[in-house]
């Protein structure tokens, strides 16, 4: 069995309990405007060009198959010109000769298919810095589009006493819940919106499917954090706070949440797959203001931190 894995990112503090490695799933129904990981949203393998590192010396173009590659003439204009050299996507399969060839790392390979023994022997080599708490989380992408895949490392994992988490955005069929959740010791389950159209607005989607998968989640999970993505202009307003806190305190007994502020670090991928980004520009919120909207969600019911 095999998936499509963008990285496998060893040491993190940021994806559930303790230190984790993180298996990145490639593909996600959603389309979130501010989306950090760009290149974890199409289901498909992708090349990603870096032009700050191009050298123009043509060994891409050389061996790409299908003609892929634009390699502007090297003069000073267009050795200065942002798009003097780019992928054209209508031609490129993905293939990844390119970026086997470039010797500068200006082209990048977004997406390998491993199997599910792969995947689990990169986390298992991992093993010694997990301590009590940490252990494996599968993030994306949305990975619980690919159920099978998750069960599946998740046993090898819990068979070798490793630890299990998932970060979802809750967009899936809830038979994928269903399949994964009993192998996994941490749910994380992100809360964009109340609101359905502000939702299907900067998702792509309604929050129909997501609020009846997290009612299912918080009635089966014995260990779940809402994760809320605070977004500037979105889902940061008061009354947004409050029918968050409502409905977290309807589906759960003891709700914790977590506030993820905004950040722009996911810019240069938008860049480099050339892609627009609509969220370029837009600064994240002051400390003092997440600071805020926490204590509204304490002063509500809501045990709530901030991932930092």
């Amino acid at each position: 069995m095999q998936a499509l894995v963008t990285n496998i990112q060893g040491y993190s503090i940021h994806d559930g309990p303790g230190i984790r490695t993180v298996v990145f799933l490639k593909g996600c129904g959603l389309r979130c405007k501010w989306c950090a990981n760009p290149e974890c949203i199409s289901g498909s393998v992708q090349t990603g060009f870096i032009d700050s590192l191009c050298t123009m010396c043509g060994k891409c173009a050389a061996v790409c198959p299908h003609g892929a590659i634009n390699t502007a003439a090297a003069s000073a204009e267009a050795a200065s010109a942002e798009a003097a050299h780019r992928i054209n996507y209508d031609l490129c399969t993905g293939c990844g000769r390119c970026a086997d060839a470039c010797s500068y790392g200006a082209l990048v390979r977004y997406g390998k298919m491993m199997s599910v023994e792969e995947t689990f022997d990169a986390v298992r080599r991992d093993k010694m810095f997990y301590g009590d708490d940490g252990g494996v989380t599968v993030s994306g992408g949305e990975p619980l589009l690919f159920p099978d895949f998750a069960a599946a490392l998740f046993e090898l994992c819990r068979n070798e006493g490793i630890s299990t988490c998932v970060e979802t955005s809750g967009f899936t069929d809830p038979d994928n819940l269903l399949r994964v959740i009993p192998l996994t010791d941490h749910l994380l389950f992100d809360i964009k919106h109340l609101n359905s159209g502000a939702h299907r607005e900067y998702t792509s989607h309604t929050n129909d499917l997501i609020l009846s998968n997290a009612r299912l989640a918080a009635a089966i999970c014995t260990d779940i954090l809402f994760r809320i993505p605070l977004i500037p202009g979105f889902n940061d307003t008061i009354e947004n706070i409050r029918e968050t806190a409502v409905f977290l305190k309807e589906i759960h007994s003891d709700p914790k949440a977590q506030i993820m502020p905004y950040h722009r670090l996911g810019d240069s991928k938008y860049k480099a797959l050339d892609i627009p980004y609509d969220f370029r520009g837009v600064d994240a919120l002051p400390m003092d203001r997440v600071e805020k909207v926490r204590e509204g969600f304490i002063s509500l019911g809501i045990d709530c931190s901030i991932s930092v």
